[in-house]
Parts: C-alpha cells; structure tokens; sequence
C-alpha cells in the first residue's frame, strides 16, 4: 500500500490502476495516450432501447454484484444526547455493465467518464440507512468521479460527511463500549436483482490518526446487514466501530470530586455536638453540592429509564453524606435538654431544706470517723453528652471504613473496563 493515494485497492489487484488514475485528473487528455474525446454515444449500445438506465444489467439471469470500498477519514461529534456521530469517508462503488460499448478510441486501461452521463448509465440505487444527514463536498470542485474500465467494469468515487444514528445503551456508564455502524443498503432493488458485497482486496481503510476526546476505536469492521422486508429480502453491508470510552475525564471530574464531598461531610463528627448551626451547615452544604455534581453527570445523557452505573454511585454517596447529616440529628436526640447544663461542667446537687441538718450529722460524722467524702456522680446531663461523643467517636471509624468497602466493591466489579 506505500505510495498509493487514499483508495489504494478499492478494486481487486486495481492498486496500480487507481494510482494512475489519480495522476490521469492532473493530467491533460494527451497525457492520457487519447487525443480525441468521445461522447456518451460512444459508449452506448446501437439501439439504445436495449438500455434502461432503471435496470441492473443483470447478465444470464444473475443477480448484479456491486463491490464496495469505505475509506474513513475522520469521525467525531459522538453526541451521547442525540445518540449521533459524524464522519468523513471516501465512499467507492464497482460494478459490471456489459451492455456498454468500449469506444474504439480508448487505448488505456481506463477512462475518465463525465459526470453528467451518469444521468444516462445505471448505477446503484444505494443510501445510507442509519445516516440524518448528508454532505456531499463540493470544495473546489464537486469531490466524485466515475472511471470506465476496458472489461466494461465502472468505478464510481464520492466523498462524503455524514451525520449518523448510533443506537448507545448506557447501562455501565461510564465504563460502557458503544457500537456504532455505517450502513449502506438497496432503496428499490430486492437482492434478485442487485447484491452489494463487499471488495475482496480492501473492504474498508480506517484513518488510523483518528483521535476523539472521549472514546478510543478498539475495533472496526465489515459485516452484511440485509434485512427481509414485507416487499422482499434488500441487500445491505454496514460497517461496525467499537467505541470504548475512556475513564480519565471521569476520574478527575466525577469520582473524585464526589468522594471529596463526602469525606468533607465526615468533618462534623469532629464538632462539638453543641455548635449545631456549624454541623447543619455543614452537612446541608454537602448535600447540596452532591446533587449539582449528580446534575452535572448527567448533563450529557439522554433521559433514560433504567439505571446507569454512575446513578449507583451518586446516590450511594447521596446516602452517605445524608446519613452524616442524620447522625448529628441522633446525637441531639441524645442530647436531650440538657446539653447546656453539661457544657458547664459538673454541679454539685444542692440539698433541701428540710434534709440540712441530716446532711450536716452525715459530714459531722464522716468527719470525726476520717472517712473520705463520697465524690459526687455525674449527672444526667452528663450521661448523655457522654453518649452523643460516643456516637461521633463511632461514626469516626463507621463511615470511612464503610465508603471505602462500597469503593473497593464498586471497582472490583468494574475492573475489567479499566
């Protein structure tokens, strides 16, 4: 294939040839060994009215056969949204018509045929079944081309843009592999009449410079596609991308601001349970710069129905930080009315009136025995803010080592898409 432009074999053993041919369009016709042109009539048969233009020159009852070539040059704006990509091909079809006469006057393998008799040849009646739009590139002139061979075989070369539909199922986004397919196929002619196969030399020439943004090209490939309608069986060839999404943009924009938000909402355990605006403040800001990450995820996607790996995710952590917010919501419980009175520390209980000169006997006793005085107990207050610290003191540990199993379980179950 060194040396040869773009289509290097679109025709079987025809590399020589279609390099030659490419250097026949600079070229002037005497260049070409021709110095007389010739008309459409000189191709034509005698009586014309052999020829219908609407027919495949089927010859001995057989089904015409047309070969195709697909150079890719280019494919990008894979917009998940709209499930649709776009690509730049060279698009190359070959066929036999036997009823064409070869003028006397073509002395070289080939000839360069005006765009314009193609009003008066048959040629197939091909469209792109998947494509929402077509561009046919006319800078600086219109980019096709139609060469006839001296075994009465015809080449017919266009470059096209096309906007295709690309069926994208994102049940392990971001993790996923798309399909996405190019596919050709017969708009009138059941496969009695035509057969489209593809070229038994190079089939299909993929740009191997192709970069896109978010997806790498694993695979690519040729396959028949021809589907049984309620009018009959139509030819159809497609040609198969296998996009696997790369993970990096994910990581950094995604997962590990996310995980951030979530470690940044285990700060509050470290707060003392009596400055509530500091922790409500804290797990509701949480909360709510989680869900914008959620949206942002999202943002890209269709609306689907069924649940994507990155949902599972999202709301896993959604859980957690909402969870942290709960605890503190336990530890107030815990706490109880009487937190102020145990952020002044320990009291001593004053006694009744009626019991002073009991407690008085008591001291005087214990004092005349030696005997040591009886610590006071802590009080209710105490008791339960003593409670509420345990449950932050648990949650220190709980919660991480929580978030790290649901993150090493998470991974583990998609390591064969890393």
């Amino acid at each position: 294939m060194a040396g040869c432009p773009r289509l290097v074999r679109c025709l079987p053993g025809a590399t020589t040839t279609l390099t030659l041919a490419l250097l026949a369009l600079l070229l002037p016709p005497a260049a070409h060994g021709e110095t007389k042109g010739f008309t459409i009539d000189d191709i034509m048969p005698l009586d014309k009215s052999n020829y219908d233009k609407m027919r495949p020159p089927k010859k001995e009852g057989k089904a015409t056969v047309v070969f195709f070539h697909v150079t890719v040059m280019g494919i990008d704006s894979i917009n998940e949204n709209s499930m649709t990509y776009a690509a730049d091909i060279f698009f190359a079809q070959t066929w036999k018509d036997h009823r064409l006469r070869l003028p006397e006057n073509m002395t070289t393998e080939y000839r360069l045929l005006d765009l314009d008799w193609l009003k008066h040849l048959w040629r197939p009646d091909s469209f792109f079944k998947n494509a929402k739009q077509v561009t046919f590139q006319t800078m600086t002139i219109p980019n096709h081309y139609v060469w006839l061979f001296q075994d009465s075989k015809i080449l017919y070369m266009v470059k096209l843009t096309l906007k295709l539909s690309c069926a994208m199922n994102f049940a392990i986004y971001p993790h996923d592999t798309q399909e996405c397919k190019l596919q050709m196929e017969s708009l009138s002619h059941t496969t009695e009449e035509l057969v489209f196969e593809w070229d038994t030399d190079v089939p299909l020439a993929v740009d191997e410079s192709i970069e896109l943004p978010q997806q790498d090209i694993i695979m690519n490939y040729t396959s028949d596609c021809t589907q049984v309608y309620s009018t009959g069986n139509f030819t159809c060839l497609e040609v198969v991308f296998r996009l696997k999404r790369r993970l990096g943009y994910y990581v950094f924009h995604t997962y590990i601001p996310t995980c951030l938000i979530v470690i940044m909402s285990w700060v509050s355990f470290w707060i003392k349970p009596e400055i509530a605006p500091a922790r409500v403040t804290l797990g509701v800001t949480s909360l709510l710069t989680l869900f914008t990450q959620q949206a942002k995820s999202q943002a890209s996607l269709p609306p689907v129905s069924y649940i994507k790996t990155i949902d599972i995710f999202m709301s896993s952590c959604t859980v957690f930080v909402f969870m942290a917010l709960i605890e503190y919501a336990v530890v107030n419980i815990i706490l109880g009315d009487g937190s102020g009175e145990a952020a002044k520390g320990p009291a001593k209980p004053e006694p009744k009136p009626s019991k002073a000169t009991e407690l008085a006997i008591k001291e005087s006793r214990r004092f005349l025995l030696g005997e040591p005085p009886k610590p006071a107990g802590p009080s209710p207050a105490q008791i339960r803010r003593g409670r509420a610290l345990m449950v932050d003191r648990v949650s220190r540990y709980l919660f991480p080592l929580s978030f790290a199993l649901l993150n090493a379980v998470y991974w583990f179950s998609f390591r064969q898409y890393l």
